[in-house]
């Protein structure tokens, strides 16, 4: 048994970070039914095209359904799977599930317990809900990405992982499940509308650099605040074979450990204090780091992991994506699972990261290919053979 058994959740994504949303429902049992758009010229993808569909991570534990919403008989097949659908979540910008004939309004009227989840750039209100965006942009307008980097050079870009994924991905499938929630209490369900930038300044919010924001007027700055990189406590360090060294000692017990460890006990007194939360480091504290990183660069990367985790020390290799995979702790939490596919054989993909004692998720079978379950689905909806290939000649569906 797992938690979300019996849900029905219909996918109209455009974009990962929907997909991924839908993904972590679907490890703990949802039925996913992923709606894409059928390929333009009408003929089915290349067979590495398939292989590679069994290897998308994000789109694991999924059916897909090709059809054209543009049609009005695809839009007829997608109201009638939405009325027995407990969740629908789509990716695309305000007002085009209306233009397709499957906005809330129009849905929620064939089924009032249909949790409607919206993930959209700005939201489905205020002066920029019609604007195009991606994670960059929302990082630059939440003030995030002012402060990632070194305060010399321009911002550094952390992959697309806060807005996309830590935003929108994760407090769409929060939102989702709230709304579930809810709707056992009231028998009702509701509109979540979840935007990009609000989830990024949230996540903001929470960090360390903003704690005395509005109390205080702190402002923090790139490359200032005791996170920034420019304390000897919290900081990245080149070793010996030219590899890098992450130190993250915040609390001045660990930051004793480490300069107990390397043999400089008289750094301890460089430990976090008080004033750091957005100042940067002063010439003294910098010169402290300096003199840590000529240690460092004293023995290998691994030399210098293997030492300090037994002096009880926040450190940690700075990896390359080969590496990772390959990390003991990595495999011993099941991070690493393999699938059996059909044709491609063995899938190698990423594990669920959430753990449930009583009714843990599972990756029951690898990203499906575009239309995969396409006659699977319109057979269950009562369609003959005749009817679907119809609906296949007209480009309906594919």
């Amino acid at each position: 048994m797992r938690p979300l058994d019996g849900i029905k959740i219909l996918e109209l994504a455009r974009v990962a970070p929907g997909e991924f949303c839908t993904m972590l429902l679907g490890d703990m049992g949802a039925d996913i039914l992923k709606i894409e758009t059928p390929p333009a010229d009408g003929k089915p993808d290349f067979l590495d095209d398939k292989r590679r569909a069994a290897f998308a991570y994000i789109n694991r534990n999924k059916r897909s359904l090709a059809l054209n919403l543009k049609a009005p008989e695809g839009q007829a097949i997608f109201q009638k799977l939405a009325t027995s659908a407990d969740v629908i979540i789509e990716g695309f910008r305000p007002g085009v599930m209306k233009r397709l004939g499957g906005d809330y309004e129009t849905i929620r009227k064939l089924n009032p317990r249909v949790v409607y989840c919206s993930l959209s750039g700005f939201g489905q209100n205020g002066p920029y809900r019609d604007y195009p965006a991606h994670d960059i942009n929302y990082l630059s307008l939440a003030g995030v990405l002012g402060l990632i980097g070194e305060p010399d050079r321009k911002p550094a870009i952390p992959l697309n992982i806060v807005a996309d994924y830590g935003g929108a991905s994760l407090h769409g499938a929060l939102g989702i499940m709230l709304a579930l929630f809810a709707r056992e209490r009231t028998g009702k369900g509701q509109h979540v509308d979840v935007a990009y930038l609000d989830t990024t300044l949230s996540l903001l919010a929470a960090t360390p650099n903003l704690r005395f924001f509005f109390s205080d007027g702190l402002a923090p700055r790139r490359g200032a605040g005791f996170l920034g990189g420019s304390y000897p406590y919290y900081a990245i360090y080149e070793t010996k074979d030219k590899k890098l060294l992450s130190i993250g000692c915040t609390e001045p017990w660990l930051w004793e450990n480490f300069c107990k460890a390397i043999g400089r006990p008289d750094f301890v007194k460089y430990s976090r204090l008080a004033d750091q939360f957005v100042r940067a480091a002063n010439a003294e504290e910098i010169k402290a780091r300096e003199e840590v990183e000529a240690i460092i660069r004293t023995r290998t990367r691994d030399e210098w992991y293997d030492f300090l985790v037994k002096h009880d020390v926040c450190v940690g290799k700075v990896y390359d994506v080969e590496e990772v995979f390959d990390d003991p702790q990595v495999r011993a939490r099941q991070m690493v699972v393999e699938t059996e596919h059909p044709e491609v054989g063995k899938v190698k993909e990423v594990g669920v990261a959430i753990k449930l004692s009583e009714t843990p998720g599972a990756v029951r079978h690898a990203g499906p290919y575009r239309g995969e379950h396409t006659d699977e689905v319109l057979r269950q909806l009562g369609m003959s053979e005749a009817q679907i290939k119809q609906l296949r000649d007209t480009r309906v569906v594919a």
